[in-house]
């Protein structure tokens, strides 16, 4: 026995001995630009360390992440650690060839991951290939060819060159929806981003066939049935076929199945967790038992779950829900348990080269040096998706330094954030031109620039805003908008106004459900007269200077922002001046409630009150209540309320309430119309400076409503019928309006 334990150490001594040497010198060969001191430091190599065959595998790795070489061989002799390098070559020119649009060509050279003076290596150059095709076929160009041609020089650098054909655009001449949809096309139609090919759409790309935006188009479909109830809904299949030429048939087909309901959601608890902290919870799930399968309402039990996950008491927190279904009925179990007690030893961000890493690393919640927590990990990489700056965001798991760490590797792939638009409008009220310019990631901050100018029968509005999504680091957005408008009544009332100014805020979500929007602005508006003008408004003509203080509080309980079924929304909103010519004091209220009465029929109430009072001084006809067109059919847009001699001057109250119910069975077979009836009524009154000219009285209508997807665009009209009036109102029975988009 002691002669077998003899044996066995000095086994143990002679391998050590062989397998470990202390390095006291380093040799490199084959090296011509990277210096000896720059590949020691590399590689983390130590003079005077003693080395296995293990450290010198990760002196391998390290020397290899580096990118700067093809071949590595490392050998360790005598105490002599000799590095052999066979250097990539560099890059010295990239040449993207059969392009001549400028704006796709620099599109196409910002994309690129290899760079003119990096090292060049040949397993990029196939994924910049399918880089630049992707961006190529958001652009219209699905048949394009890219041929990467390498051209070597002496200098051991390269020439590369992307030698493109184009082809012919791919258009969409026709989007159509097969299957057992349920739903009429003229809705599907707005919830997807793909659109017809037509010819005055010179503007949008929405018209080419893009496989990445059949996609989105089919995550939008799922996700809008699976909210409506439809909980086994499947986009069996997209198609896309030629018609003629480069010309496609889009063709999405639904099964929309049954709509289900959740007939029951058990939480499943540690014995360990204390039951209090999940008492909101539970509220939440008492409200949904029996309701209508809704997508967005397993989400909002998830998002208390994600709050819960913040607190310290529930750092190692986990969840996974099961569903079990009976006929019709979803029975929602979820379960939280607690996970592996891991740590974040690093996190690193791969893949960005427009965007700053901060921007990224702003949206993880989880940060180096905190406990792993699966929950809000998941949240981080939604967070970074929904900035809608990446085409793809992907992200690795991998062992850290010891087994109680992970290294988090996520890599985003970019895709171009810029978008022009354009469209116009027409109808009993007026034309209406507009023009847009969106950057979600304007110089890679992560910002969003939204420029947009607009031309109507009497006004131009000009508006540029930027929003910082994470000011300062503190979660809250700063919105910053530059005006310009002026609107003309020269020859209508006698008066017209321009306005410049700027104002800046936040909006952030104070308690759940509850948004805070405060905001400062500041503007100069000028007003001028004519002999057509009231002694009224003669006698505000003028330059005014203003700056008010402006916040809005709103309860948002609706099921979905688009297209509501279900919840209401309450908002308050005031203005109050701060310094100004004339201080009025604007307050608006606004209350909306949906409710869905058997399987398909959406009821709607609506409720607007304002009221605009001035301190010192009569209210400044800019500032007047008048009530959106929208909001009272059967009546000529600005034209019932208080009048002063022909001049329709406004009020200082404001107030309406809509009802309305959709009608989806009338003329069912008709998939691109939808029908509702309505009951408007409003009320325009109080003129602050002659209490003679008021007329206090509630105006009201009843009618069909009807919203047809044209080929030319969305129309929308009403017949309207009035039911009372005050003397001097003008009334019209008919109205309707027109846009599309280029």
């Amino acid at each position: 026995m002691k002669k077998l334990l003899l044996y066995i150490i000095s086994f143990l001594i002679f391998n050590f001995s062989v397998c470990a040497e202390i390095v006291t010198s380093i040799d490199v060969v084959g090296n011509k630009r990277i210096s000896k001191e720059t590949i020691i430091l590399f590689g983390k190599i130590k003079i005077n360390s003693d080395y296995k065959p293990s450290d010198l595998n990760k002196i391998l790795k390290e020397l290899y992440k580096t990118n700067f070489f093809k071949n590595i061989n490392l050998s360790l002799i005598n105490s002599t650690l000799k590095i052999e390098v066979d250097e990539n070559p560099i890059i010295q020119e990239i040449n993207i060839t059969g392009v001549k649009n400028k704006r796709i060509i620099e599109t196409l050279y910002d994309n690129l991951k290899l760079k003119e003076k990096n090292s060049f290596l040949e397993n990029k150059v196939k994924r910049d290939q399918n880089i630049l095709k992707n961006i190529l076929k958001i652009n219209g160009y699905y048949f394009s060819e890219i041929n990467a041609l390498i051209k070597n020089n002496d200098n051991n650098t390269v020439n590369l060159t992307y030698d493109i054909k184009l082809g012919e655009r791919a258009f969409i001449e026709k989007i159509k929806f097969i299957g057992d949809k349920k739903i009429k096309d003229r809705k599907l139609k707005n919830i997807i981003v793909s659109e017809e090919r037509k010819f005055w759409k010179f503007i949008s790309k929405k018209k080419y066939l893009d496989k990445n935006r059949i996609t989105l188009d089919e995550k939008l479909l799922t996700n809008f049935y699976k909210n409506n109830g439809y909980y086994n809904v499947k986009i069996n299949s997209t198609s896309a076929q030629i018609i003629k030429g480069n010309n496609f048939e889009l063709i999405y087909n639904i099964d929309a199945g049954d709509k289900y309901f959740i007939k029951e959601i058990i939480l499943n608890l540690p014995d360990s967790f204390n039951k209090k902290s999940f008492s909101e919870i539970d509220k939440i799930i008492k409200k949904q038992n029996g309701k209508l399968y809704s997508l967005n309402k397993i989400k909002k039990i998830l998002n208390e779950i994600d709050k819960i996950a913040l607190l310290k008491e529930y750092e190692f927190i986990n969840a996974s829900y099961s569903e079990k279904i009976e006929k019709n009925n979803i029975y929602l179990t979820i379960n939280l348990n607690e996970s592996e007690k891991t740590y974040v030893e690093k996190i690193n961000i791969l893949g960005n080269y427009l965007t700053n890493e901060n921007v990224i690393r702003n949206s993880i919640i989880t940060d180096e040096g905190d406990p792993f927590n699966q929950i809000l990990f998941k949240k981080s990489i939604n967070k970074i998706k929904s900035k809608n700056i990446f085409s793809n965001v992907s992200y690795k798991l991998k062992k850290g330094s010891n087994e109680q760490s992970k290294i988090i590797d996520i890599e985003v792939e970019e895709k171009p954030t810029g978008e022009i638009s354009a469209g116009a409008g027409t109808g009993t009220s007026g034309t209406q031109i507009q023009f847009g310019f969106k950057e979600n990631n304007y110089l890679g901050q992560g910002t969003k620039l939204n420029a947009s100018a607009s031309i109507s029968d009497n006004a131009l509005l000009g508006i540029l805003s930027i929003t910082n999504p994470n000011f300062r680091n503190s979660d809250k957005s700063l919105i910053t908008t530059i005006e310009n408008s002026q609107e003309d009544l020269m020859n209508k009332y006698g008066y017209e106004t321009s306005k410049l100014g700027f104002s800046f805020g936040t909006s952030f979500e104070q308690y759940q459900d509850i948004f805070f929007t405060p905001s400062i602005s500041t503007y100069y508006e000028t007003l001028d007269t004519s002999s057509l003008a009231s002694a009224a408004k003669k006698k505000q003509e003028g330059n005014y200077f203003d700056s008010n203080f402006e916040y809005s509080l709103s309860l948002n309980k609706l099921n979905q922002n688009f297209q509501p079924t279900d919840g209401y929304r309450s908002t308050f909103r005031q203005s109050l001046p701060i310094i100004a010519d004339d201080k009025t004091i604007t307050n608006t209220y606004e209350y909306s409630k949906y409710k869905k009465l058997g399987n398909d029929t959406v009821l709607s109430f609506l409720v607007l009150m304002k009221a605009a009072n001035s301190i010192d001084d009569d209210v400044r006809v800019s500032k007047r209540v008048f009530i959106p067109s929208r909001k009272l059919r059967g009546f000529v847009s600005g034209k019932i309320g208080p009048k002063d001699g022909d001049d329709y001057i406004g009020g200082n109250y404001g107030s309406a309430v809509n009802i309305a119910a959709t009608l989806p069975k009338l003329l069912a077979d008709l998939q691109n119309i939808d029908f509702s009836l309505f009951l408007d009524t409003a009320n325009v009154f109080g003129v602050d400076y002659d209490s003679s000219l008021d007329s206090n009285k509630i105006r009201s209508s009843t009618g069909l409503a009807v919203d047809w997807f044209t080929p030319i665009g969305p129309l929308s009209f009403s017949f309207a019928t009035p039911i009372t009036k005050a003397d001097g109102d003008e009334t019209e029975s008919f109205r309707f309006k027109i846009g599309t988009s280029f």
